[in-house]
């Protein structure tokens, strides 16, 4: 590690004491830091870069409490340069161009500036674009916290400029060490106020904290609160207090949103009704409509189920209405029920993949001319045109089927699109189908 600290240093500030926990708490070396073993591992590119000093523009992406606000923290430490911290949900563009012009002074003047800029991908492409000139420049060091995509959220001009590292949700197991860190520090932590606990109540708050560091420690400050009227001693009595309210990480609109239906989906997809039932619970755990997953049920019914077993389109229908009547918790019992069955029914996406056909067919084919035998003629001008001529009405042919008869536009020939596969019902329909189209083949050349 460098040797020397700025005056500025961010990471030793006076009145520490009026800090929450996990603020007094922040990692004061790579080495402090718990997690992301893969991404500052000894000997790694980035943890080189860190300890060298020659740290390069970056977007840090990540679940909360994963390290990114320290990880930037300590880039300006090793860096020597000064710490400047925004947020995209709170400053516009005239409070960026100000702090912009205050680090293009510093570089004049031979320092460096970290700008660290949280929830970077809630700025738009002005304001995002406001930071290239001087990240080509070197006027500043850009560090952008994230915890979406970058790929979807940031502009390509932005993400050509800067390094893209991703950072993991931290294990309960890290986390626990953390906590014990935290107990121990006489100076930064709780360490000398007498505050017991067990390794499974560590455990247990490690594991509410859902991979969040900071969440571990403000639930561990809470609790030592609490424990300290009842002697010291964090006891399940008091974590029942302290974790009665448990949520899991889950945004509505972002990556791990698609992320979880996705697995879900598959899931279906694979007949794995367990796991398909885990991410349901899952994703209605963390606050999901569960009309949207009606809905999307409803479509693996008819993408993933099919004709294999028509009665999956019906019992999502009947679930989704089900749910309308009863709302939650009593309608969640019947979408369940539909994730089970259309895990465990048998599968096949010949009707969805028979669709994209014709419609390619359809896109790439023009205006084809219907049929002279398969179009109307209900007035007199159309039938002397010939419009119906040589219309052959299936009922009156044996078997109920005009054999030599074309569907298709004469410029086209036949196709098939529709085949199915050999599971469920669509056994029956591939007999019957394949039997048809052998016999249409026959008479067809018969007529020619």
């Amino acid at each position: 590690m460098r040797k020397g600290k700025p005056a500025s240093d961010p990471l030793f500030q006076p009145a520490e004491g009026l800090k929450p926990l996990a603020e007094r708490m922040r990692p004061a070396s790579l080495d402090d830091m718990v997690g992301q073993r893969r991404l500052l591992a000894p000997g790694s590119a980035l943890r080189r870069a860190v300890e060298s000093g020659r740290v390069h523009s970056m977007i840090l992406w990540g679940p909360p409490g994963c390290g990114k606000t320290t990880l930037a923290l300590l880039l300006a430490r090793y860096a020597e340069a000064e710490f400047v911290a925004i947020s995209a949900v709170l400053s516009g563009l005239p409070q960026v161009r100000e702090v912009l012009a205050a680090a293009e002074q510093r570089f004049n003047e031979g320092r460096r500036t970290v700008l660290f800029v949280d929830e970077v991908h809630r700025f738009n492409k002005t304001q995002q674009d406001a930071f290239l000139p001087h990240i080509e420049r070197g006027s500043i060091l850009f560090v952008g916290a994230t915890t979406e995509n970058p790929s979807f959220e940031l502009n390509s001009a932005l993400l050509s400029r800067c390094r893209v590292h991703v950072l993991e949700a931290v294990s309960p197991d890290d986390i626990a060490e953390a906590l014990r860190r935290a107990l121990a520090d006489e100076a930064r932590g709780l360490g000398g106020q007498g505050i017991e606990v067990d390794d499974e109540r560590l455990r247990e708050i490690a594991g509410a904290a859902d991979g969040d560091v900071r969440r571990a420690l403000t639930l561990l400050e809470i609790a030592a609160e609490l424990a300290a009227d009842e002697g010291g001693r964090i006891t399940e009595a008091t974590l029942v207090q302290v974790l009665a309210d448990r949520t899991r990480r889950f945004d509505k609109q972002g990556e791990q949103f698609y992320d979880q239906i996705s697995a879900l989906h598959k899931s279906v997809r694979s007949s794995n009704p367990d796991g398909a039932l885990y991410w349901f619970a899952r994703m209605l755990d963390g606050g999901c409509d569960p009309v949207y997953l009606a809905r999307r049920l409803t479509r693996m019914a008819v993408e993933d189920v099919g004709l294999a077993d028509p009665r999956a389109l019906q019992m999502a229908i009947e679930a989704w209405d089900a749910y309308e009547r009863l709302g939650s918790p009593e309608g969640d019992l019947a979408l369940a029920q539909v994730v089970i069955y259309l895990a465990s029914c048998a599968k096949s996406n010949a009707a969805y993949v028979a669709f994209k056909a014709a419609q390619a067919d359809v896109r790439e084919g023009g205006t084809q001319e219907v049929p002279i035998h398969l179009r109307n003629a209900p007035t007199k001008l159309m039938k002397q045109l010939g419009y119906g001529s040589g219309y052959q009405y299936d009922h009156d042919a044996p078997d109920g089927i005009a054999l030599d008869q074309t569907a298709f536009p004469e410029a086209m020939g036949e196709r098939v699109y529709y085949e199915p596969v050999d599971r469920g019902l669509e056994i029956k329909l591939k007999d019957k189908l394949d039997r048809l189209r052998e016999a249409r083949a026959a008479a067809r050349k018969t007529r020619d």
